[in-house]
């Protein structure tokens, strides 16, 4: 159903894209995993600049889709241009706290921002720092298999990317 027939306002395509959930992991938005750069606003038309969290991402195509489907409802709208961009480069300083957390249920530690400090991964079910690397490839290229040695479960963590 189409919204109200006011103009488009890049506001409004920022509401819609908080509804947009990352492929892989549904339970956090692109916005919130700071994967949307921009978007802009021009007449009947709007861009939504993409900032993929892996240059070989294999969900770029289901999200291009998602998002402008997601557009479309918007009265007014007769083009959407979906772009994946590389600069700035998505960094995991970009995922918003809320985001975080969202993940963290998910049993997805994240990096915490950039830091000189060795990151030291704590257990998302337990907090236990007792924690070591099981495989450094997840599920996705951007993850990777902890395992607990307090609460003996398996979890996963996003790779620290920093600029």
């Amino acid at each position: 159903m189409p919204y109200e027939m006011s103009a488009v306002t890049e506001e409004k395509c920022w509401e819609l894209l908080e509804e947009v959930k990352d492929p892989e992991m549904p339970v956090v938005s692109m916005v919130e995993m700071g994967m949307i750069h921009q978007v802009k606003v021009s007449d009947d038309m709007v861009t939504v600049e993409v900032l993929p969290t892996f240059v070989g991402c294999p969900a770029l195509d289901m999200m291009k889709n998602d998002i402008s489907n997601k557009l479309k409802g918007l009265a007014g709208v007769k083009e959407i241009n979906v772009s994946f961009v590389y600069q700035p480069p998505w960094t995991s300083d970009r995922i918003s706290n809320e985001g975080r957390e969202k993940l963290k249920t998910l049993g997805i530690v994240t990096p915490p921002p950039q830091q000189d400090d060795t990151w030291q991964v704590a257990c998302p079910y337990c907090d236990s720092p007792y924690t070591h690397v099981e495989n450094l490839f997840g599920p996705a290229a951007c993850r990777s298999i902890l395992y607990c040695r307090h609460c003996k479960n398996p979890f996963e963590a996003l790779k620290p990317i920093y600029e």
